[in-house]
């Protein structure tokens, strides 16, 4: 729980915070061997953040070289189990004990509310560590049934270097979810964070370390993809690279593995999730509620975003206006203001995009219900309001692909069939939302459709003890739950004759 409580607050303690920007190797925050840095400028009014180490293949060596090291070493990847779990929990422990630090940061560096950095993001980082913590010295190996003149063992190890690259929009968050099973299971760990939002990253280095994590087990580099992101990808002594961000560079990152030495790739990329309401919806007010929060939360920069709204045509009209009426408490305003529940996003470039969406949908002939607008310009901050089209067909570009903001399409349809075709209709298969009152309409639906998630009459559920992953080019692999430790293990059959 927060002591900080008020905007005044949290803007007396944004004056007085003091931001690191270097990388961290080997146990210690270094500049990028070349010297060179770049501008971390807040998309909350265009404050100058810090100059943060623009790291490259240099430093990409240098921190492989020192994960090496470590892992072959022993110092973590043979401690006991019960030993690393003790460590996760206190890492876990101070996240939480630094957590306005840490989602100050969070919220100056990317632009979100920091109602949620404060009350989503850094609990769930700190979630995400201690869970995969208790779990380690929980999951065992196996026998195999054998003759009584054998045995066989089936083990897993830790797979060695791990590259962990991590997106923007829950910088601290998505990291966690890497490093909690990576750092569990005994490997060590390189962390690319991105260079629109690495602040949080480079903080958590030196607890990690307070926490007991050896030095060398947890690297991070600051830097951009095509610098020292693809040196990473690239690198013949990297084990295993996982990866949340764009379908785009996904399909690269494949690439460059097989290029280099068929290191192992986990990726969780885009969506464009079908968030499907009936006309036997049990609610629709909680639905349209939903359906708003699932678009405009986190500025709608959420990979599971129920960006296409599929809605029965006998409620469209009333759904539609629902939702509207919804949105208007999802309003851009100051994120350091505890009332806000929509910040900025998190770079120009960004608000450009999405304007350019809007204007696409326009041009298209959606009908442009509300939003849509850039807002808030006199603070230099970088604000969009919240828009919602209807009449959208599933044909249109800003119901095809990723905008990656606060743009919801409404697309009608006529019975299931027609409602899962179009949900299908898509490359991505991350998550999908489904309301009805009939039961067996609703588990027909859920496994009808071709996603990693769907949620029955609510929207964005589960925790840790379930998967988080997609079909299609939505990725491979699952973060979260037990599932996530098959991404960070090998498994090793021993075969013993007695």
């Amino acid at each position: 729980m927060s002591a900080v409580t008020t905007k005044a607050q949290w803007l007396q303690l944004a004056d007085s915070l003091t931001v690191r920007g270097q990388a961290f190797i080997d146990g210690q925050y270094v500049d990028a061997a070349s010297g060179a840095t770049f501008e971390c400028i807040s998309p909350v009014d265009g404050r100058l953040l810090a100059h943060v180490s623009s790291c490259d293949s240099d430093d990409a060596q240098l921190a492989v070289a020192s994960a090496r090291a470590s892992f072959e070493s022993g110092v973590w990847s043979k401690m006991a189990p019960v030993k690393r779990k003790q460590v996760m929990i206190r890492f876990a422990d101070l996240l939480e004990t630094h957590g306005d630090e840490l989602a100050l940061l969070e919220t100056l560096d990317m632009g979100k509310p920091v109602s949620d950095a404060r009350g989503v993001d850094i609990p769930g980082a700190a979630r995400a560590l201690r869970w995969s913590g208790e779990a380690i010295d929980k999951i065992y190996d196996e026998i195999a049934p054998t003759a009584d003149n054998e045995i066989g063992m089936i083990t897993r190890e830790p797979v060695g270097v791990v590259a962990a690259i991590v997106p923007w929009n829950f910088p601290l968050l998505m990291a966690c979810w890497k490093l909690g099973p990576a750092l569990a299971s005994g490997n060590s760990v390189i962390l690319k964070p991105s260079e629109k939002s690495p602040l949080t990253a480079i903080r958590i280095a030196t607890l990690a370390v307070e926490a007991g994590i050896p030095p060398g087990v947890l690297n991070v580099l600051p830097g951009f993809g095509h610098t020292v992101g693809k040196a990473l990808a690239l690198h013949m002594d990297v084990d295993t690279l996982v990866f949340t961000g764009s379908t785009k560079i996904a399909k690269q990152l494949m690439i460059y593995a097989g290029e280099s030495n068929m290191k192992r790739v986990w990726l969780e990329a885009g969506g464009k999730s079908p968030h499907i309401i009936f006309n036997d919806c049990p609610d629709l007010r909680q639905a349209a509620k939903a359906a708003a929060s699932a678009i405009a939360f986190n500025q709608g920069e959420v990979c599971t975003a129920g960006s296409r709204l599929l809605v029965e045509s006998a409620i469209k009209d009333e759904l539609l206006a629902l939702v509207v009426e919804e949105l208007g408490n999802w309003k851009p305003g100051h994120p350091l203001d505890p009332q806000t529940t929509v910040g900025a996003v998190v770079d120009a470039q960004q608000l450009q995009t999405i304007l350019r969406y809007v204007e696409q949908g326009r041009q298209q002939g959606a009908i442009l219900a509300c939003g849509g607008e850039q807002v808030l310009a006199d603070t230099g901050g970088v604000y969009v309001a919240p828009a919602v089209f209807h009449g959208v067909t599933n044909e249109m570009t800003i119901a095809r692909e990723e905008i990656f903001g606060p743009v919801l399409s409404v697309i009608e349809f006529d019975g299931m069939e027609e409602a899962v075709r179009i949900g299908n209709d898509t490359i991505y298969g991350l998550a999908a939302g489904v309301w009805t009152s009939d039961l067996s309409k609703a588990h027909k639906t859920a496994k009808a459709l071709r996603t990693g998630m769907v949620w029955i009459n609510h929207y964005d559920g589960g925790d840790m003890t379930a998967p988080f992953g997609g079909y299609k080019q939505s990725g491979n692999g699952r973060d979260k739950s037990l599932h996530a430790f098959d991404k960070y293990t090998e498994i090793k059959a021993t075969w013993i004759a007695l």
